[in-house]
């Protein structure tokens, strides 16, 4: 059987990798004491994508692999987008793919550190408060090949400084009016040392400190002195954050000066590795959100979203994502990964964990004619034919059943090995039957299939092995239950979306969320309220992992009862879309 969560969580991820590699040199040269300490530092600003499920794998999986800890922190440095909820639901999909953290902080909880550290920068003469406008500063910053031009107020006196900054956070000043920005290198060709702002005005209350603080620090400048706060060895960041690192690695410099310490050994290092990117797949968090926000999804936890809510609630094992991005690794170039890889492996754990069930999506009524009246018959069927220490379940079998109205054809071509008049087919688990015919109404549309069945073939008994071409699933019409069936598919019709959207923007002038609804699969979610299930499956628990027996993976979905059963497709058994495409 597939390991648990935690035990897959355990197991290290990708070794081998450059990261790997990089860690144990670092460990060798006995840098940081020795120690392994990461983080995993999300912003609460939406919920967690199949992206950051890469980043939480590597983060919590290199720790455990050296007896270090990773920890979670929040960067919580933008009150106007952040909240409560998210927090909530980061830590639940860390601990469903299962994760533990040693400790859980906020970038707020340094606040007040940081803010210490950018007066003495002010009064080191290495900061200095700007009124320039965001258009004035962008504009004066020149370009990569240009040199900027320094702000009128680089060099204001440091008292003048002092006293503004402070009126920063007063909540008296109208955000944008003024900046505190780190005095580097205008010239530099490194953009992001060109005088980069490192606090702005936003008046806004914050989920934790209320209303003590109005000026907020930026990314780049609480993230790396949160590192060092924190004790942290390695930070693990994607591929963008390459040119921001030698500004991560001047802060940190700057810091341990202000505190006389060694600058050498007992510091962050940053390392850079891909993304994750998907293919028929958005995932930026702003993207997600709009989608959430203009209705075009149920929610956050849509089984089409690419979050890991949305993945849980749709079927995916956290066992499945997690050896996904065991497959594809870790390296230094971003790529578009296939999406039908990650449905294979999702394919290949439920195929090992999920409960074998019988389920008919598209009902038609089979009759066996020489079946006695209100007969009935308990045949068992095997939980997991993977794994028959799991046992069996009963499934009732009468003279009504309910087939899936595509196994039948009146007229079939020569390797149609389904149900058709004058041919055998075995219903799996009890008896060989043939095909007599068909009752039809008015218009010709078939509502009635019937056969007979042979009483010496039934499954188990001697002799009665009998081989026949097809084996078809059904239900007995009285002993089964109604339920909806939720198929998905792929919510997007372009094969990277994010580009298509922007190519669209930019050629039409509209919003993005019109440019996604453009390119949008009508077809990505078809809701059966008409089908039928054994009862067995109806009362399985929410997020139970079923295979539908010849039709697919499926998943029992939140809003299930077991008087009205809600299943939602997983994926299919083979991979359906290669054909389409």
């Amino acid at each position: 059987m597939a390991n648990n969560s935690a035990e897959t969580a355990e197991r290290p991820e990708s070794q081998g990798n450059f990261i790997i590699q990089k860690i144990e040199a670092d460990l060798a040269e006995g840098k940081n004491g020795g120690r392994v300490q990461t983080r995993f530092p999300p912003e609460p600003n939406g919920y967690l994508h199949i992206g950051h499920a890469k980043a939480i794998a590597l983060d919590f999986g290199v720790a455990k692999k050296y007896g270090g800890v990773c920890n979670l922190r929040l960067d919580d440095t933008n009150p106007t987008k952040e909240d409560t909820e998210y927090v909530d639901a980061i830590k639940a999909d860390i601990e469903w793919l299962g994760f533990k953290w040693g400790n859980v902080y906020y970038a707020s909880d340094y606040f007040q550190q940081l803010w210490d550290f950018a007066v003495e920068l002010i009064k080191r003469g290495k900061a200095y408060v700007d009124e320039q406008t965001a258009e004035q500063i962008a504009e004066q910053k020149g370009t990569p090949t240009q040199a900027g031009k320094e702000s009128p107020y680089r060099n204001r006196p440091v008292e003048e400084s002092l006293k503004l900054f402070e009126e920063m956070n007063s909540g008296r000043m109208e955000p944008g009016k003024m900046v505190l920005r780190a005095k580097i290198d205008m010239a530099n060709p490194n953009m992001h040392f060109r005088d980069p702002i490192i606090y702005r005005v936003l008046n806004v209350p914050h989920h934790r400190t209320g209303s003590k603080w109005n000026a907020y620090p930026m990314y780049d400048f609480a993230h790396g002195q949160s590192d060092y706060f924190e004790g942290v060895t390695h930070s693990l960041c994607t591929l963008e954050f390459v040119v921001h690192r030698p500004l991560y690695d001047l802060f940190v410099d700057w810091l341990k000066e202000t505190r006389g310490e060694d600058l050498n050994d007992n510091r962050p290092r940053q390392t850079e590795f891909n993304k994750l990117n998907l293919s028929y797949t958005l995932m930026s968090k702003r993207n997600l959100l709009a989608l959430v926000k203009n209705g075009l999804v149920s929610g956050w936890d849509d089984p089409r979203m690419p979050t890991i809510c949305g993945f849980r609630r749709r079927g995916y094992s956290p066992e499945s994502i997690l050896k996904f991005i065991d497959k594809i690794g870790y390296t230094t170039f971003d790529a578009l990964n296939e999406i039908a890889l990650l449905e294979s492996a999702v394919r290949e754990d439920l195929n090992d964990r999920a409960t074998r069930v019988s389920a008919v999506l598209d009902p038609v009524r089979l009759t066996v004619v020489n079946y006695p009246e209100g007969q009935v018959e308990e045949m068992e069927a095997a939980n997991n034919p993977e794994h028959p220490e799991e046992g069996s379940h009963k499934i009732t079998f009468s003279k009504h059943l309910w087939m899936e109205r595509e196994d039948f054809m009146e007229d079939a071509p020569k390797k149609f090995f389904r149900m058709t008049p004058g041919g055998e087919v075995r219903l799996k688990n009890a008896y060989i039957v043939k095909c007599t015919g068909c009752k039809k109404d008015s218009e010709g549309n078939i509502t009635e299939v019937l056969c007979e069945y042979d009483p010496e073939s039934k499954s188990g008994l001697p002799g009665a092995d009998r081989k026949v071409k097809g084996t078809l699933h059904w239900l007995s019409e009285g002993h089964s239950v109604k339920a909806e069936v939720r198929l998905y598919d792929r919510l997007w019709r372009v094969e990277n979306p994010r580009d298509e959207m922007a190519a669209i923007i930019e050629a039409e002038g509209c919003e993005p969320v019109e440019a996604m609804k453009k390119i949008m699969n009508p077809d990505s979610l078809h809701i059966k309220k008409e089908c039928y299930v054994e009862p067995f499956a109806a009362e399985k628990p929410a997020l139970s992992y079923l295979q539908f027996q010849r039709i697919g993976y499926f998943n029992v979905d939140q809003d299930s009862t077991p008087e009205k059963p809600v299943f939602n497709k997983t994926v299919g058994l083979k991979d359906s879309w290669a054909k389409q495409k």
